[in-house]
């Protein structure tokens, strides 16, 4: 039987368009974007590994299909008994499986799942013995509505027969901490042999354990031992060991096409943190890997811009371990220089947040730092994506202390954030009358916060922190007067203390919530509207505003098809955060938002009263958008519990709207990706794939990965 769960495959298909900005480039540049690109490419099979245990079964299914029919994908039809609709049906999940690199969305981590039967699979199998043999192997698993969402106990960073704990996890940590193993680039595999158990740490590297030992003549261990046997604060009779070499042999052909990639580097700082890349893959450093962004932050925007390694750690359940992603684009200085102006005047909109006080730290208050760190904003459109979800931006590096000593990047990847808006996307939850005004307006609403959320919403804030032992970024004698008590701080980030290990869990959709009322309290600050060409004598300003309230509405009920109702918890931090801001506004925001809702039609729309905006709107964004920046600033996460967690809850009218929003589901859309091919060594050719699900087959045939 085919499977009845909501088919998440059917979807439009978009060309992430570059070739205008590729043929702009020198051949120089042209061979430097090709070999990143190759080494980004490279990755894609350790993104399947991480991901599912049948990820990289059911790409070579595809592939082999791709391969036995050269293509001709009707000869399914005239030769094997399949029907167009089961066709159809196949090559929309194939399609949307390798735009997302697995058979979970990339946005929500929802599964993906073929609309057509075991027999109808198998059908398609006999084309060849490769085949067959490949579909028997994943057929289960692929075609199982379970698990229906990536949790703990399947998740690929944690592997074995027992199911891991939370306290587990914590105590593995703590032995990894005490040895300066980093997490990121692990994965944990735990055997359980009657009393004891067994803990193998893989970490991402080049170099395997034997192949150490050999280079040192021996003198390593073929699996290192960090803790054997014994009590560990959180574990009993446990033996933790070090295993190098996991994802060996992708990350050595990544190491091969950045070393090649070196050659037509623009200078000598691209070079170094290539080399420093080489470093820590060929190793598993994350020494040199943190020295690597330390350098790429310092390489000013560069032409072609790129970002590898184990960075985000949004799908591993304890917000920890990361994600492989490669990424490489190229700068569109014209459209970056536009928002110069913008980094430019930040400390001038810094002092109208909320938490600004006259006279203090510069006009700015005491939660921002003395000396605003403006990033290296850049906007470029993406040549290569290898992550399981698009994003329209990056804000990198992610560690704090790079970040607050160094620098940082903001990148917006424009011919990604633009599939968005696009005409033929679905808007259920706007009212028919305003449908064709959003459409022509959102694109322009969506660039602009999205931009002040990545340079301001991101850039801005202080972390009151003991930075070393009795050293404090604060005067600890005469802490700092909170904006919101009048009385002085009484918490911050202790030694050693991030957000991460103080708000575990919710470190992510309460930075993001943050961030993102950010971009909506200056939103509509004239001065801000003026810099992106909407002054006080444009007609747009105000539809400007209107509109943006409107999106806040639409996507805080878009985000519900992110909740997972079984478990009462969110699949993605950032529609936790959309939904959080709504709901807040719903309740604080009298007379703002209202909501229709016929549950026995499925009708639900989103109304915005223009005539409340002023009185309510930025107000409440502002009461909101203050409470979060303080606690966040000063580590109290009791209060930001207190307040955030009741708003992420699904319950009563929003049940409601779940099930409607639920019964409608919007599928991610699918990226077609062009490929760089290299002619006698020297010229560079790019090929570009039509926008449909047999253009994505062929674009990753063609990668031969």
């Amino acid at each position: 039987m085919a499977s009845e769960a909501p088919s998440l495959c059917h979807a439009a298909t978009y060309q992430l368009l570059i070739k205008d900005v590729f043929d702009g480039l020198s051949q120089r540049e042209k061979l430097y974007a090709h070999h990143l690109s190759q080494a980004a490419w490279h990755g894609t099979r350790i993104l399947l590994r991480q991901t599912s245990p049948e990820g990289n079964g059911i790409f070579d299914f595809i592939i082999e299909l791709h391969k036995a029919c050269q293509g001709q994908w009707t000869m399914f039809v005239e030769r094997f008994g399949i029907s167009v609709e089961e066709l159809e049906e196949f090559l929309d999940f194939a399609g949307m499986f390798m735009s997302n690199l697995n058979n979970f969305c990339g946005g929500g981590d929802q599964k993906i799942i073929p609309n057509l039967s075991a027999d109808s699979l198998r059908k398609m199998a006999t084309i060849s013995p490769v085949a067959r043999a490949a579909l028997e192997k994943v057929i289960e698993p692929m075609l199982s509505t379970l698990p229906n969402t990536l949790k703990l106990r399947h998740s690929m960073y944690y592997l074995g027969n027992d199911s891991f704990t939370g306290s587990e996890i914590a105590a593995i940590s703590r032995v990894l901490q005490k040895h300066c193993v980093a997490p990121e680039n692990t994965r944990i595999r735990k055997t359980t042999r009657g009393n004891s158990t067994v803990y193998d740490i893989l970490q991402a590297s080049v170099q395997s354990n034997a192949a150490l030992a050999d280079q040192l003549k021996g003198s390593a261990a073929p699996i290192e031992v960090l803790q054997h046997g014994g009590w560990v604060r959180g574990l009993n009779n446990a033996t933790i060991r070090l295993e190098r070499g996991d994802h060996s042999k992708e990350l050595a052909q990544i190491c091969e096409h950045l070393t090649k990639a070196i050659r037509f580097s623009a200078n000598e700082e691209q070079a170094r943190y290539l080399i420093d890349y080489i470093e820590s893959f060929i190793t598993g450093s994350f020494r040199a890997f943190r020295r690597c962004l330390k350098r790429w932050v310092k390489d000013y925007s560069p032409r072609v811009e790129s970002i590898f390694g184990f960075i985000e750690p949004y799908r591993d359940p304890s917000g920890v371990r990361c994600e492989w992603r490669g990424a490489v684009s190229i700068a569109d200085p014209q459209q970056t220089a536009k928002l110069m102006a913008m980094v430019n005047s930040s400390t001038k909109f810094i002092r109208t947040l909320p938490w600004a006080v006259p006279g203090v730290n510069n006009g700015k208050g005491p939660f921002e730092q003395s000396e605003f760190l403006a990033p290296n904003f850049s906007i470029v459109h993406v040549l290569a994506f290898v992550c399981s979800d698009a994003w329209e931006t990056s804000d990198i590096p992610n560690y704090h202390y790079i970040r607050m000593n160094s620098e940082f990047k903001n990148i917006v990847y424009a011919n990604r954030i633009i599939t968005d808006t696009h005409p033929n996307r679905a808007l259920y939850w706007i009212h028919p009358s305003e449908v064709q005004e959003f459409k022509k307006i959102n694109h322009i609403v969506r660039f602009m916060v999205t931009s002040i959320r990545e340079l301001l919403g991101h850039g801005s804030g202080k972390l009151l922190e003991e930075s070393s032992s009795g050293v404090y970024n604060f005067n600890l004698a005469h802490p700092p007067i909170s904006t919101l008590t009048g009385k002085p701080v009484e918490s911050w980030y202790q030694l050693g203390q991030t957000p991460k290990n103080v708000f575990g869990d919710l470190v992510i959709t309460i930075n993001e919530c943050r961030a993102m009322l950010i971009s909506y309290y200056l939103g509509e600050d004239r001065d801000m509207l003026s810099l992106f060409g909407y002054d006080e004598g444009s007609d747009m300003a105000d539809e400007l505003i209107y509109n943006m309230y409107l999106h806040i509405g639409v996507e805080g009920i878009r985000a519900l098809q992110a909740f997972d109702v079984e478990e009462q918890a969110w699949n993605s931090p950032y529609c936790n955060a959309k939904y959080a801001i709504f709901k807040y506004l719903l309740l604080e925001a009298v007379g703002l938002f209202s909501v229709s809702c016929n549950p026995a039609t499925g009708e639900l729309y989103i109304r915005v009263d223009g005539s409340k905006i002023a009185s309510q709107g930025k107000t409440c964004i502002g009461h909101m958008l203050h409470r979060l920046h303080v606690w966040y600033c000063t580590a109290d996460v009791e209060c930001s519990k207190a307040f955030y967690v009741p708003l992420s809850v699904v319950d009563g009218d929003y049940e409601v709207w779940r099930q409607i929003v639920a019964s409608k589901p919007e599928a991610p859309w699918k990226f077609v990706q062009a490929n760089t091919i290299l002619k006698d060594d020297e010229k560079v050719e790019l090929r570009v794939y039509e926008a449909s699900n047999e253009g994505i087959i062929q674009s990753f045939a063609d990668r031969n990965l």
